[in-house]
């Protein structure tokens, strides 16, 4: 049983300072066009997360073709407000913290819902940092740009 928390736990500690140090490497590559794709979860809903970063919509799209099934899942950090592009939710992905895992810890685990129903708890003992890694999460399509 310990070995089984001890890997996603040092996953997501290592995970946890590149999403903190994305947005100044990634300002200089923002240059490209984002790129909008559709997650889900295991409750079905629908969640826009907008990518900022070549290399990761590169994998997004490889995930989305099937070309790959390496780190299928979505993490980042997010902003307790509406994104124009996600209407829906009153939250978002902040697009320079987005990343792929395999496995992750616990404690940044929920579904699209919940966090919307808890969004005020956010940032505290629920989701810390802010950090969504929903353990269930995948890309289905890509979206043309709003």
């Amino acid at each position: 049983m310990a070995r089984k928390v001890v890997a996603p736990l040092a996953a997501a500690l290592t995970a946890l300072p590149a999403l903190t140090a994305a947005a100044p490497a990634s300002a200089a590559r923002q240059a490209a066009p984002a790129a909008y794709f559709v997650m889900t979860d295991i409750t079905r809903e629908q969640f826009v997360v907008q990518i900022t970063d070549p290399d990761k919509i590169r994998h997004a799209r490889e995930l989305v073709s099937g070309e790959t099934g390496e780190r299928p899942h979505v993490v980042g950090r997010i902003a307790k407000q509406r994104a124009p592009y996600n209407g829906r939710w009153s939250y978002h992905f902040r697009p320079e913290t987005v990343d792929f895992f395999d496995v992750a810890i616990e404690v940044c685990d929920a579904t699209i819902p919940y966090v919307e129903d808890h969004l005020d708890e956010a940032g505290g003992p629920f989701l810390p940092g802010l950090v969504f890694c929903p353990w269930t999460s995948r890309l289905v399509r890509e979206l043309p740009a709003p």
